[in-house]
This record gives C-alpha cells, sequence and structure tokens, in this order.
C-alpha cells in the first residue's frame, strides 16, 4: 500500500493513469481520445430527455452509454486540483470497510482502495459501464483484491460500514433525502460519511441531469439535519463530512 502523499501525487500527475486506462478499455488511439474527452459535457447534456424522462435512474442506466464515462474523465482531469482535495479530505476520514456509492470512473474508490487504513472497497455504481471500467483501472493498478463491484447497496451484503462516500451524487437522484436516510442506517455512531451536493441546473441548462426542485431539496436539507451531525474540517468546503447523530 502507499502512504497518502504519494497517492495524492500520482493522481495530480496522471490522474491513477486515467488516459491510458480509457485508451485501452475502450480501444481507442490518442487523438480519438481527444475528441471523446473535448465535448463530454454537453454531448451527455444533449442525451437528456427532459421532462419525459420518468425515472431519473434510467438515464444512467440505459440512455448515458460511454458518455458518462467521457463526462467524468474529462472533469477529473481538468479538474485535478479540486478533485486533489476531495482525496485528501476522505484520506483524512476512510478507515476500514468504506461503501463508494455512486462511484463513477473510481478516482475516489481506486484511493481509498491503494491506502493502508482501508480494509476493503465496496463500489457502487448502477451504470454497468462505470463498473466495468473501474474493474479493469482496479487491475491495472494492482489494487483488484480490496475492491468488491456491486450494482446496489443491498448486493454489498454489509450491514454496517465505517465510512461512506457520496460524491457529486446526491443531485442526481430523484429522492437525495431517502438516500441519506439509508446511509445513517448502515452506520453506526464512530461512521463518517462524506457528501456534496450541486442541486441546480446551471445558468443555461447545463446540467439537465440534476434535481432543483424547491420541495425536494427542502426536505433533502431535513433530513440531513434530522440525522447527522457535521464534523468539522480544513480542507474545502464543498463537501462535508457527518456522523449520524445518537
Amino acid at each position: 500500500m502507499k502512504n497518502d502523499s504519494l497517492i495524492l501525487e500520482e493522481f495530480l500527475d496522471n490522474a491513477f493513469n486515467l488516459k491510458l486506462h480509457l485508451m485501452e478499455f475502450f480501444s481507442m488511439k490518442e487523438n480519438d481520445l481527444d475528441g471523446f474527452l473535448a465535448n463530454a459535457k454537453i454531448n451527455l447534456a444533449s442525451l437528456h430527455p427532459g421532462d419525459a424522462l420518468s425515472n431519473v435512474s434510467d438515464f444512467y442506466t440505459d440512455i448515458v452509454g460511454d458518455r458518462h464515462v467521457a463526462d467524468l474523465a474529462a472533469w477529473h482531469i481538468t479538474s485535478k486540483n479540486y478533485i486533489c482535495d476531495t482525496l485528501k479530505l476522505q484520506q483524512r476520514f476512510s478507515r476500514d470497510l468504506v461503501l463508494d456509492f455512486g462511484g463513477g470512473i473510481g478516482t475516489h474508490a481506486l484511493a481509498n482502495a491503494m491506502s493502508s487504513k482501508v480494509e476493503h472497497v465496496f463500489f457502487i455504481d448502477i451504470n454497468q459501464t462505470n463498473r466495468k471500467f473501474v474493474e479493469y483501472r482496479a487491475k491495472e493498478l494492482g489494487v483488484e483484491k480490496k475492491l468488491t463491484f456491486c450494482e446496489s447497496i443491498k448486493e454489498s451484503q454489509i450491514s454496517k460500514f465505517d465510512t461512506i462516500v457520496c460524491l457529486d451524487v446526491l443531485e442526481h437522484l430523484a429522492d437525495p433525502a431517502s438516500q441519506i436516510d439509508v446511509f445513517s442506517e448502515i452506520m453506526d455512531f464512530n461512521s463518517v460519511a462524506l457528501f456534496n451536493w450541486y442541486f441546480y441546473k446551471g445558468e443555461k441548462n447545463e446540467y439537465p441531469f440534476h434535481i432543483d426542485d424547491s420541495a425536494i431539496v427542502e426536505i433533502f436539507f431535513k433530513t440531513l439535519q434530522s440525522k447527522y451531525i457535521e464534523v468539522f474540517h480544513p480542507i474545502l468546503i464543498t463537501t462535508r463530512a457527518y456522523k449520524k447523530i445518537k
């Protein structure tokens, strides 16, 4: 296992070999990769059917295809310093059994798997392409034995987690309050959960897949305040750490 500073250095250097993994996994040449990443956010947004979408999860399971991987990869490459701060935060709290919920392209799950403080990481994502891509990356990075890949929390068969990582996910859920309610049930009083959210569709609807309904958001914050107490950390203000209220 690597020490914390080496993990961060490796991410800042090459995002854990992300570009190489993309080219190998998708059998893509480097010049094609640039196009794959260049307009990723616009391409993903253009797929969203708007109000015609009756089930939010359908967008990520049946519609997005490879474009979700492209969007996430482009963001992680162009926003390395911000992502690195979130990795510093999880290094501060992650230990033992970790749930990475909605883990995307696997940056945080892979970093946790590299940590000596983490026993095992359960990577949860409803998108099969995401799961297969991260499983491929884990093997390439030599941490596959510390990761289990699941479509749902129930599939993990773990009743309590020591750490929950749920980053850039809650705003994509139809009922984010229910999800953090579920998280509280699988935490004990020493567990820590890392959450962030962005309940905003953007000035020009560039994030049509985000929830911004004021009633849904209000219920979310009421649930958060009733179930959790915030744990202060000095690393960044966009991602918060929480314990469940006794």
